[in-house]
């Protein structure tokens, strides 16, 4: 991953060296001028494809963070503070970040629309404050002072270039790091990101306050562009348009964020040439980011899933027939789960009552009952996914009861999902990474290897949904918990996969030293995997013990399996 990282981060240097070069030695000072701009509208984007495009929060204030900056570095020009624009922009950046928490605050606890109109709801006070007071500098025309060495436009682009070039090479680092991966995790599924130990606040903050610093650059950038601002430079519909655009153009991405920035500001260069309403380009984005929606990809998307098919080709082409094998080993000792009386209640309905359940350390135990026994609710109760229930959960005798979901699975408990909640946008080893933590790369490719996982560099979205199952089982163990909660795991496979996906299981406690809770369907992998079962009915454990003991139990036959006294289970 630093690779790749390093890898794009010179391709984005280097490509800017190189455009530095045209525009400033070749483009008449006009159009240096218009590129400017784009670097400028770049910066904006960037920092809302930080927070939409990657976190997946719908913003719609990201110009009133730039307003903000933008005031902060015209009061700092009027002050004649020291350290001159650079800082000055820094410093804007950071008085915006204040004002981003304050607005991803909401965001712990609404989405969508109703997180959108919050967003909306501040861009507009913000205008409305606009309105009754004056930029600094803008009544005595006192523009902002430049750089010495980037005062001319020639100059004035360098300088920007420079601030976008580090801005993106920054974001790749991030994007490639675990914040960036949780992030996108949280996007597709806060609940399992909760189950991988990622704090939800955390992630949602950390995102905005980042975000409201990059738009908060991007509006000091401005100041200097323009010398003098005013309020319409950063009204309402100017953060709506920046949102349409980031959304049509995958602006989480560096390329992305310049093609937007390149619309943003020919747009409106080519309808006042053409004699047209200003207006119009802001209906084609919005065009443009439904179409975008509709595909379910951006612009930088499809670019990117072209490059990675041909890159994965020449890997196939060149690597070889031997798959390299590694150690993975223990580094825990699998913890004894414990539940004593639980009961869950949904109003009047009873889905667990009174379950005494023991789940012995480094061991494969089994948990079968009909659809509704109530299997998923323990596992959430356990899990720590559920507001309240009765009785206690004990993981090595410790009460677990007021430890959030995050502080469970930091403390020793992962689980998977019935349907796979993996974010699409990760590759395979990110997502490995992300489940893990800290891993090397040689224990990375010893789990893909272990489970029959594709390459590591092999993007999530392109891998079946039978497939992304065993992802979901991989990421899960190779972080080496104390217990492991699989809940359906062989949902998707064929009768071949689903017992080497049951001898698999059965290796856990050998191979990584987890205790395993089984919740399946699928007898052939419950005998494949199992020592020890439990059976659930109506919420009620009505059988425990020996897997082959508990099947032919006349209770679990009539139960669970159909089959009435007299008759026998297949083997």
């Amino acid at each position: 991953m630093k690779h790749a990282s390093f890898r794009s981060s010179l391709v984005i240097v280097l490509a800017a060296i190189v455009a530095g070069a045209i525009i400033v030695g070749v483009l008449p000072g006009y159009w240096t001028y218009l590129a400017t701009s784009v670097l400028i509208s770049g910066v904006a984007l960037q920092s809302i494809g930080l927070v939409s495009g990657r976190t997946g929060m719908i913003a719609l204030c990201q110009m009133s963070f730039a307003g903000v900056g933008a005031w902060t570095v015209g009061w700092l020009n009027v002050a004649e503070a020291p350290g001159g624009l650079p800082l000055w922009i820094l410093i804007g950046g950071l008085t915006a970040v204040p004002f981003g928490v304050a607005i991803g605050l909401p965001a712990l606890r609404l989405r969508g629309i109703n997180l959108a109109i919050v967003t909306l709801g501040f861009a507009t006070a913000f205008d409305a404050v606009l309105a009754t007071i004056t930029f600094p500098g803008q009544t005595s025309f006192t523009s902002v002072v430049r750089p010495a060495l980037f005062d001319s436009d020639g100059g004035y682009f360098i300088f920007a270039l420079i601030f976008y070039v580090i801005i993106a090479v920054a974001l790749e680092f991030i994007s490639r790091a675990r914040i960036g991966a949780t992030w996108l995790a949280v996007r597709h599924s806060e609940r399992a990101a909760a189950a991988h130990g990622i704090s939800i606040p955390y992630a949602k903050l950390t995102a905005f306050a980042m975000s409201a610093f990059i738009a908060g650059v991007s509006g000091g950038l401005l100041a200097g562009y323009l010398g003098t601002l005013v309020a319409d430079n950063f009204n309402m519909m100017s953060s709506l348009a920046l949102f349409a655009v980031a959304t049509m153009v995958g602006a989480q991405f560096a390329e992305g964020a310049l093609i937007g920035g390149i619309m943003i500001t020919a747009f409106p260069e080519i309808l006042r040439r053409l004699d047209l309403g200003q207006d119009i380009g802001n209906v084609l984005f919005a065009f443009g980011a439904t179409h975008a929606l509709s595909a379910g990809e951006t612009l930088s998307d499809a670019w990117r899933r072209a490059i990675r098919k041909r890159r994965l080709r020449n890997a196939a082409a060149v690597a070889g027939a031997a798959t390299p094998q590694f150690s993975l080993g223990p580094r825990v000792s699998g913890g004894t789960l414990e539940t004593r009386g639980l009961t869950v209640r949904y109003g009047t309905v009873v889905a667990l009552d009174k379950v005494d359940l023991v789940v012995p350390a480094q061991s494969v135990t089994g948990l079968i009952g009909p659809n509704g026994a109530g299997k998923s609710t323990l596992i959430d109760a356990v899990a720590g996914f559920l507001d309240s229930y009765y009785g206690s959960i004990m993981l090595d005798g410790q009460a677990l009861e007021g430890q959030a979901a995050h502080l469970r699975a930091r403390g020793g408990i992962r689980r998977t999902w019935q349907t796979t909640r993996i974010a699409p946008e990760l590759t395979v080893g990110e997502y490995i990474r992300l489940a893990a933590g800290a891993l090397s790369d040689a224990d990375l490719e010893a789990v893909l290897a272990w489970m029959g996982c594709p390459h590591r560099d092999m993007l999530v979205a392109e891998v079946d949904v039978g497939t992304r199952r065993l992802l979901d089982v991989a990421g899960v163990v190779a972080s080496r918990p104390a217990l492991v909660l699989l809940d359906e795991p062989a949902a998707g496979q064929s009768y071949d996969e689903t017992l080497k996906l049951g001898r698999h299981i059965a290796e856990i406690p050998k191979l990584f030293g987890s205790s395993v809770l089984l919740v399946e369907h699928d007898m052939d992998l419950v005998r494949t995997a199992c020592s020890t079962i439990n059976v659930l009915d109506f919420g009620r454990l009505i059988a425990t013990g020996p897997t082959a003991v508990v099947l032919d139990d006349p209770r679990v036959r009539k139960a669970y399996l159909g089959i009435e006294e007299g008759r026998t289970v297949a083997a």
